[in-house]
């Protein structure tokens, strides 16, 4: 099964949120830092695993 990167994000994040209870500029700092390392050039760092 394939999940769009932004739904899991979505998911982490609302899981996230309901359980820890985080500050809000937290969730989104590490939700867009994740987003933009996953589309860079460390994404085969990242996950060496998928090739």
């Amino acid at each position: 099964m394939d999940v769009p990167l932004w739904l899991a994000l979505i998911v982490v994040g609302g899981l996230g949120i309901k359980l820890i209870r985080p500050p809000w500029w937290l969730v989104a700092v590490l939700l867009l830092g994740g987003y933009l390392l996953a589309d860079s050039l460390f994404a085969p760092l990242i996950d060496p695993i998928n090739k």
